[in-house]
């Protein structure tokens, strides 16, 4: 079994990437993103925006990785105190730690990727939600000013990774394998 991670900006193809590598692998996919919406929709406040969210990931990817199934991790990762988290998970665990950082080599594509999911994106509170979530904006995803902003504080990675170029890559699915594997 494997712990990977896909890290990136938004909009790079991270989740796209990982769901059709989840897919031929098999692996359980946990997503950073879907963790916060949700606690967002469900009014769940805390003083540092997004870590109660790597922390859930993280939890849940124990679970997993415990009872045998490979995991990958989609989240943006931008800084090392977030990467750190893996690191740890793996050594305690005693799994292979594999980092796929994933980018779009063309800004101009970069940004129409961003700004089609902006305006696509489901951004209402789910049906279940509490009456005071139902309201929820677009603000839960970031457009391309608020992507050049994480762009900004994004850390290099160091250390051994695989890099994806969704924008050059006609099919990088097979070599992503081939790596986690």
């Amino acid at each position: 079994m494997v712990l990977a991670v896909f890290a990136g900006l938004p909009g790079v193809g991270k989740s796209t990437l990982a769901a059709r590598v989840a897919a031929e692998l098999p692996a359980t996919v946990l997503a950073v993103d879907t963790v916060d919406f949700t606690l967002q929709r469900y009014e769940v406040t805390e003083p540092r925006p997004g870590y109660a969210a790597y922390g859930v990931v993280a939890a849940l990817a124990e679970v997993q990785l415990t009872i045998g199934h490979h995991v990958i991790i989609d989240a943006v990762n931008p800084v090392k105190a977030a990467r750190q988290l893996w690191v740890d998970l793996a050594e305690r665990l005693g799994v292979p730690l594999r980092v796929v950082e994933v980018v779009c080599g063309d800004d101009a594509e970069h940004r129409r990727r961003v700004e089609a999911r902006y305006a696509t994106r489901d951004h209402e509170a789910h049906p279940t939600a509490p009456p005071a979530a139902q309201n929820r904006t677009k603000g839960d995803i970031p457009d391309w000013v608020r992507v050049l902003e994480r762009q900004k504080e994004y850390e290099p990675y160091l250390g051994p990774r695989l890099v994806v170029d969704t924008f050059l890559a006609k099919e990088p699915v097979g070599p992503v394998v081939e790596y986690l594997s």
